[in-house]
This record gives structure tokens, C-alpha cells and sequence, in this order.
């Protein structure tokens, strides 16, 4: 495949609310903050990162719940 890769699969809405997290996320919360600066400064573009930020909050969602645990705000 060549050019710009496109997201269509999935749940449209999930994927919207998926996306608007990790906008928030990437800019307040410190360590995927600090996660999506790494990324920007290895001149990945926007939704790169976004896609990025969106499945580790995925990932961390999953990890919570499969352990039956709540979210810790933990400094980086």
C-alpha cells in the first residue's frame, strides 16, 4: 500500500470516543503525555500519534479491568 493509511473498522462511535480520550489524554495526563511527545518529536504525524495514545489507553483499559483494579494517576 502506498500514501496515507486510513482507520474505518470497528465501532464508529467507539472509535470517535476512543479518539477524543486520547486527545485529552495526550496533553494532561503525564505519562502518555510524555509518550506522545516521544512520538511527535520523532516527526510522527497527528493521527499517528492520536492512534497511538488511543490503543495504550486501550491497552491500560484492559489491564484495569482484567485486574479488577482502579486507576492510579502516577506521576511519570
Amino acid at each position: 500500500m502506498r500514501g496515507k493509511r486510513a482507520i474505518g473498522g470497528g465501532r464508529r462511535q467507539l472509535r470517535h470516543v476512543m479518539f477524543q480520550a486520547a486527545l485529552v489524554a495526550s496533553h494532561h495526563n503525564p505519562i502518555l503525555k510524555t509518550f506522545a511527545d516521544r512520538l511527535r518529536a520523532g516527526g510522527k504525524p497527528y493521527m499517528v500519534v492520536n492512534t497511538a495514545v488511543a490503543g495504550k489507553l486501550a491497552m491500560i483499559a484492559n489491564a484495569l479491568c482484567k485486574s479488577r483494579q482502579k486507576w492510579a494517576n502516577q506521576a511519570a
